[in-house]
């Protein structure tokens, strides 16, 4: 089954937040508005709002409401994807010019940091303080992974604690404040709204690691970029992690960074990661966290959001790209 046809029951609510979506980021500055609906338009999983539309099904559901948080937390992935564009230097995302691409540094800097603005913007309109203390943590935190992975770009010497941790801060926590700020929104128990995040929790963990396997397995049509892309931005991910414990291979990406581009190179890069077991063994790290969120799902009410979770996790440890 396809991701968007398991939570086609939310259609009407994920086409009002789409709307919002490009209403709260029109501004009279055309320049802002123009690279600001360009990322919006290129399209996207939108999972982070699906995510806050079904975990508020646990509580009192009212999309006037929910809305504001699911308009939030798409607007802070949005800018963070923008000021990573700008890190890694990168030229494409989703198939389409990247904002830093089609415009320049500066404009893509200023519209990520004028996105994350209305995010918090709209988030105002959320009363509750406690949702307020989670974001803000949520965001310290996502700035420090994308501090981590500055610092730790082209380190061969980085080891599996620094990786889990920098996924963890970039992309994990956004998911699991996703799950847990949408049943709060919707007034759900305090038991609910905690398993709900460490449900989104484990499920980001999973979802980023598939994310780094797919980014050697996957075509470039199907990613949009090109094959091996984080490796080729100095990005250490968890199949090149396990990949470098062979004397040989590390030497090769030495190589590749003190070298450059070489397409040989970054051909025989990517083949001798997928005929090792270092995807095998990404997919069990993968599998693992899947299974944990699985088993917080457990602990929730019977609901027909509960199974729709549970679909999407499963999807996301077996997608392909």
């Amino acid at each position: 089954m396809k991701l968007k046809m398991m939570y086609a029951f939310l259609n009407t609510d994920i086409t009002l937040i789409e709307k919002e979506l490009e209403q709260t980021v029109h501004t009279d500055e055309t320049l802002i508005t123009d690279a600001s609906l360009h990322l919006l338009q290129a399209g996207g999983k939108r999972i982070r709002p699906v995510f806050v539309l079904l975990a508020a099904k646990f509580g009192h559901y009212n999309i006037d409401q929910i809305k504001h948080v699911a308009v939030a937390l798409e607007l802070i992935h949005m800018a963070s994807l923008v000021h990573d564009d700008v890190i890694d230097d990168a030229d494409k995302r989703r198939g389409k010019p990247t904002i830093k691409a089609k415009w320049d540094n500066r404009i893509a800097m200023y519209t990520g940091d004028y996105i994350f603005a209305r995010a918090l913007e709209v988030m105002s309109e959320v009363k509750d303080v406690e949702a307020h203390k989670i974001l803000s943590n949520t965001m310290v935190e996502l700035t420090l992974g994308e501090i981590e992975q500055i610092k730790d770009k082209y380190n061969l010497n980085q080891n599996l604690r620094v990786y889990l941790r920098r996924i963890k801060r970039k992309t994990a926590l956004l998911i699991a404040a996703s799950c847990q700020l949408g049943a709060i929104a919707a007034g759900a128990p305090e038991d609910i709204h905690k398993r709900l995040f460490w449900f989104g929790y484990y499920v980001g963990m999973s979802f980023q690691i598939t994310d780094d396997i797919l980014d050697f397995i996957s075509s470039e049509e199907q990613l949009g970029k090109p094959v091996g892309s984080d490796l080729l931005q100095g990005n250490i991910t968890l199949p090149v992690l396990y990949a470098i414990e062979n004397a040989e291979f590390r030497d090769k990406v030495e190589q590749l960074f003190e070298r450059g581009y070489e397409q040989e190179l970054i051909n025989e890069i990517i083949s001798d990661i997928k005929s090792s077991n270092a995807i095998e063994r990404s997919f069990e790290m993968s599998d693992r966290y899947l299974q944990k969120a699985m088993s917080i799902l457990e602990e929730l009410p019977p609901n027909k959001a509960k199974k729709t979770l549970h679909q999407i996790a499963k999807y996301i440890g077996k997608r392909k790209f």
